[in-house]
């Protein structure tokens, strides 16, 4: 059965051009309702595939673990989610590499109930996270860990569900704190809970969101992998040069027309998305370091076998970003 068969979100989100003769194919599946994922919006947006000479099939899915699925069966050849995805699937020995980095700290905030004065307050209590392992889990288990505490003894943190559901959960008294990236933190606040801590304040290093494809697309398809990668490159260009209209399309994909919320939204994201979206090996680190204790494989894995550079380097060696860039 094919993994994307019956997702009625992918089918009605589906963007789809009848192939023009002489344009190279490639299917590209993203998760997750977060400005994160703005650059394959700017891409969809400006047809910047088509720019580039190729026919391009986008298609939402709800959860990075469909994604990666799809992924795996040959049904797409490019996914954009969270580097657990790819450190989870290449230490099961899937040939997943990540190509281009577009997130590469937290972004995410801890939200709590307004009587917590204090993160060390968070003792005791119980935290949300969208599910156990999940890109949330892990940013809320990094900081607590780095504020001294120890999420596994000091509280308790469970599932409950995607940013809405958290926040929904907070509300009716399930959990106590929670993390969520923006625009979700000024929704948390309008309702009185407490922006506890900003995460990327504590500079952990991680790809929060990025790009992986497999080494035999890679292999297959090299030229059409370098044209996506100069769209989503020009996609961020666009994104920190034309404010307003990514604000535009940050509303329409978020379904968000709260002005602070864009701001803040479009604030967050455009001061992380980096330039040239180089996918370095640190973030990955990250990951591995906290696998290491349970998972031998993490621990004697080398992060650089994660990644590939080519792309981005031979996109700087060409010229083609400083040209974006007008340098």
């Amino acid at each position: 059965m094919r993994i994307l068969a019956g997702i009625v979100a992918v089918t009605a989100l589906l963007l789809f051009v009848r192939p023009a003769v002489g344009q190279e194919r490639i299917r590209i599946a993203w998760a997750g309702d977060s400005p994160a994922n703005s650059p394959i919006w700017v891409v969809q947006e400006k047809r910047l595939l088509k720019k580039q000479g190729l026919d391009g099939e986008v298609i939402r899915i709800n959860a990075s673990p469909t994604a990666l699925q799809a992924l795996l069966a040959g049904e797409v050849d490019v996914i954009v989610t969270s580097v657990t995805t790819l450190v989870s699937s290449r230490l099961a020995g899937a040939d997943i590499v990540m190509t281009l980095g577009m997130v590469p700290t937290f972004v995410d905030h801890i939200i709590s109930l307004p009587a917590v004065m204090g993160v060390e307050q968070l003792k005791g209590k119980i935290g949300g996270v969208n599910r156990l392992g999940s890109t949330s889990d892990l940013g809320l288990r990094l900081a607590l860990r780095k504020l001294g505490m120890d999420p596994d003894k000091d509280m308790k943190i469970i599932a409950t569900g995607g940013n809405t559901e958290r926040l929904a959960a907070i509300s009716r008294g399930i959990v106590q704190f929670t993390i969520m990236p923006e625009p979700f933190v000024r929704e948390a606040e309008k309702l009185n809970f407490k922006d506890l801590l900003d995460i990327g304040s504590l500079k952990i290093p991680f790809w929060w969101n990025a790009v992986l494809t497999r080494e035999n697309i890679i292999k297959a398809k090299r030229s059409v992998m370098l044209k996506f990668a100069r769209a989503m490159v020009e996609a961020v260009h666009s994104i920190k040069t034309d404010k307003e209209g990514s604000k535009t399309i940050f509303s329409k994909n978020l379904r968000l027309t709260d002005p602070e919320g864009l701001e803040r939204a479009y604030r967050a994201y455009t001061a992380v998305f980096p330039e040239n979206l180089m996918p370095t090996p640190d973030g990955v680190k990250t990951m591995l370091d906290d696998l290491a204790p349970r998972n031998p494989k993490a621990a004697s894995a080398d992060p650089k076998s994660f990644v590939d550079m080519s792309f981005v380097q031979e996109m700087e060696a060409s010229g083609f970003i400083k040209q974006l860039y007008k340098r």
